[in-house]
Protein backbone atom coordinates (compact mmCIF):
# COMPACT_ATOMS: atom_id res chain seq x y z
CA UNK A 1 0.00 0.00 0.00
CA UNK A 2 3.00 2.26 0.99
CA UNK A 3 4.74 1.35 -2.69
CA UNK A 4 0.87 2.49 -4.50
CA UNK A 5 0.60 5.91 -2.53
CA UNK A 6 4.15 6.92 -3.62
CA UNK A 7 3.50 6.11 -7.40
CA UNK A 8 0.20 8.01 -6.98
CA UNK A 9 1.98 11.36 -5.84
CA UNK A 10 4.18 11.26 -8.93
CA UNK A 11 1.08 10.87 -10.82
CA UNK A 12 -0.66 13.62 -9.05
CA UNK A 13 -0.41 17.22 -10.58
CA UNK A 14 1.09 18.87 -8.16
CA UNK A 15 3.91 16.64 -7.63
CA UNK A 16 4.59 16.20 -11.11
CA UNK A 17 4.68 20.28 -11.47
CA UNK A 18 6.81 20.59 -8.33
CA UNK A 19 9.53 17.55 -10.00
CA UNK A 20 9.19 19.45 -13.61
CA UNK A 21 10.12 22.93 -12.16
CA UNK A 22 12.94 21.22 -10.00
CA UNK A 23 14.52 19.88 -13.01
CA UNK A 24 13.32 21.06 -16.42
CA UNK A 25 15.58 24.05 -16.23
CA UNK A 26 18.65 22.06 -14.90
CA UNK A 27 18.37 18.98 -17.58
CA UNK A 28 17.72 21.68 -20.62
CA UNK A 29 21.17 23.49 -19.78
CA UNK A 30 22.30 20.32 -19.30
CA UNK A 31 21.18 19.00 -23.17
CA UNK A 32 22.13 22.16 -24.51
CA UNK A 33 25.78 21.39 -24.07
CA UNK A 34 25.20 18.06 -26.28
CA UNK A 35 23.33 19.92 -28.76
CA UNK A 36 26.57 22.28 -28.69
CA UNK A 37 24.33 25.18 -28.20
CA UNK A 38 21.01 24.54 -29.69
CA UNK A 39 18.56 25.54 -27.14
CA UNK A 40 15.51 24.30 -29.54
CA UNK A 41 16.23 21.05 -29.52
CA UNK A 42 17.59 20.43 -26.01
CA UNK A 43 14.08 22.15 -24.69
CA UNK A 44 12.14 19.75 -27.33
CA UNK A 45 14.35 16.78 -25.44
CA UNK A 46 13.76 18.16 -22.11
CA UNK A 47 10.16 18.44 -22.31
CA UNK A 48 9.96 14.52 -24.54
CA UNK A 49 11.42 13.15 -21.29
CA UNK A 50 9.23 15.28 -19.09
CA UNK A 51 6.36 13.32 -20.97
CA UNK A 52 8.02 9.88 -20.85
CA UNK A 53 8.40 10.63 -16.88
CA UNK A 54 4.17 11.86 -17.37
CA UNK A 55 3.70 8.36 -19.32
CA UNK A 56 5.33 6.26 -16.71
CA UNK A 57 4.48 8.36 -13.77
CA UNK A 58 2.24 5.19 -12.06
CA UNK A 59 5.62 2.81 -12.38
CA UNK A 60 8.23 5.34 -10.77
CA UNK A 61 8.85 6.19 -7.43
CA UNK A 62 9.51 10.27 -6.95
CA UNK A 63 12.94 9.97 -5.88
CA UNK A 64 13.53 8.20 -9.23
CA UNK A 65 12.30 11.24 -11.52
CA UNK A 66 15.50 12.90 -11.51
CA UNK A 67 17.50 9.94 -12.64
CA UNK A 68 14.95 8.66 -14.75
CA UNK A 69 14.73 12.48 -16.81
CA UNK A 70 18.94 12.16 -17.25
CA UNK A 71 18.77 8.94 -18.68
CA UNK A 72 15.74 9.50 -21.27
CA UNK A 73 17.19 12.71 -22.41
CA UNK A 74 20.01 11.23 -22.95
CA UNK A 75 18.72 8.63 -24.40
CA UNK A 76 16.57 10.84 -26.87
CA UNK A 77 19.40 13.48 -27.56
CA UNK A 78 21.62 10.62 -28.59
CA UNK A 79 19.01 9.89 -31.26
CA UNK A 80 18.36 13.17 -32.30
CA UNK A 81 22.49 14.30 -32.65
CA UNK A 82 22.53 11.07 -34.82
CA UNK A 83 19.50 12.28 -36.87
CA UNK A 84 21.43 15.68 -36.89
CA UNK A 85 24.56 14.43 -38.01
CA UNK A 86 22.82 12.71 -41.37
CA UNK A 87 21.09 15.87 -42.63
CA UNK A 88 24.30 17.76 -41.97
CA UNK A 89 25.94 15.50 -44.07
CA UNK A 90 23.27 15.86 -46.56
CA UNK A 91 23.54 19.63 -46.53
CA UNK A 92 27.58 19.54 -46.80
CA UNK A 93 26.89 17.57 -49.69
CA UNK A 94 25.10 19.54 -51.62
CA UNK A 95 25.46 23.02 -50.23
CA UNK A 96 26.81 25.39 -53.34
CA UNK A 97 30.65 26.33 -53.28
CA UNK A 98 30.74 30.30 -52.29
CA UNK A 99 33.61 32.44 -54.10
CA UNK A 100 36.44 33.27 -51.68
CA UNK A 101 39.59 35.06 -51.66
CA UNK A 102 41.75 32.95 -50.32
CA UNK A 103 43.65 30.07 -52.42
CA UNK A 104 41.96 27.11 -52.40
CA UNK A 105 45.13 25.10 -51.16
CA UNK A 106 44.48 27.39 -48.16
CA UNK A 107 40.65 26.29 -48.22
CA UNK A 108 40.95 23.18 -48.22
CA UNK A 109 43.37 23.16 -45.42
CA UNK A 110 41.11 25.37 -43.31
CA UNK A 111 38.13 22.90 -43.92
CA UNK A 112 40.08 19.79 -43.58
CA UNK A 113 41.52 20.98 -40.11
CA UNK A 114 38.46 22.15 -38.73
CA UNK A 115 36.58 19.09 -39.76
CA UNK A 116 39.41 17.08 -38.03
CA UNK A 117 38.78 19.35 -35.20
CA UNK A 118 35.04 18.71 -34.84
CA UNK A 119 35.65 15.10 -35.47
CA UNK A 120 38.17 14.91 -32.36
CA UNK A 121 35.36 16.81 -30.10
CA UNK A 122 32.61 14.76 -31.29
CA UNK A 123 35.11 11.97 -30.34
CA UNK A 124 35.88 12.82 -26.75
CA UNK A 125 33.92 11.15 -24.43
CA UNK A 126 30.93 12.55 -23.17
CA UNK A 127 31.91 14.21 -20.06
CA UNK A 128 35.54 15.25 -21.49
CA UNK A 129 33.38 16.91 -24.08
CA UNK A 130 30.57 18.15 -22.03
CA UNK A 131 33.13 20.20 -19.38
CA UNK A 132 35.35 21.37 -22.76
CA UNK A 133 32.67 23.05 -24.57
CA UNK A 134 31.43 24.23 -21.35
CA UNK A 135 34.61 25.92 -20.75
CA UNK A 136 36.16 27.08 -24.22
CA UNK A 137 32.80 27.84 -25.66
CA UNK A 138 30.77 29.23 -22.33
CA UNK A 139 33.41 30.84 -20.97
CA UNK A 140 32.76 28.94 -17.85
CA UNK A 141 35.53 28.56 -14.91
CA UNK A 142 36.08 25.41 -13.54
CA UNK A 143 34.05 26.35 -10.32
CA UNK A 144 30.88 27.04 -12.19
CA UNK A 145 31.30 23.71 -14.55
CA UNK A 146 31.77 21.74 -10.98
CA UNK A 147 28.51 23.10 -9.52
CA UNK A 148 26.76 23.22 -12.51
CA UNK A 149 28.05 19.36 -13.17
CA UNK A 150 27.57 18.34 -9.44
CA UNK A 151 31.52 17.47 -9.65
CA UNK A 152 34.35 18.83 -7.38
CA UNK A 153 36.98 20.91 -9.14
CA UNK A 154 39.25 18.48 -9.07
CA UNK A 155 37.33 16.32 -11.44
CA UNK A 156 36.81 19.21 -13.75
CA UNK A 157 40.53 19.89 -14.34
CA UNK A 158 41.04 16.45 -14.79
CA UNK A 159 38.23 16.10 -17.31
CA UNK A 160 39.63 19.09 -18.93
CA UNK A 161 43.10 18.02 -19.48
CA UNK A 162 42.26 14.76 -20.57
CA UNK A 163 40.46 16.66 -23.23
CA UNK A 164 42.74 19.21 -24.32
CA UNK A 165 45.45 15.82 -24.60
CA UNK A 166 43.32 14.14 -27.03
CA UNK A 167 42.87 17.54 -28.87
CA UNK A 168 46.29 17.87 -28.60
CA UNK A 169 47.30 14.63 -30.47
CA UNK A 170 45.00 15.93 -33.16
CA UNK A 171 46.32 18.78 -33.96
CA UNK A 172 49.78 17.67 -33.92
CA UNK A 173 48.99 15.16 -36.61
CA UNK A 174 48.24 18.23 -39.03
Amino acid sequence: MKEENQNVKLCSEAVFRSVFDTNFKVLRNFLVYKFRGDIESAEDVAQNAFVKLWENCGIIQPEQAKSFLYTTAIRLSLNRIKHNQVVNNYDLQFRPKSSHKESPEFLMEETELKSLLEKAINDLPEKQRTVFLMNRFDNQSYTEIAASLDLSVKAVEKRMHQALLSLRKVVKNV
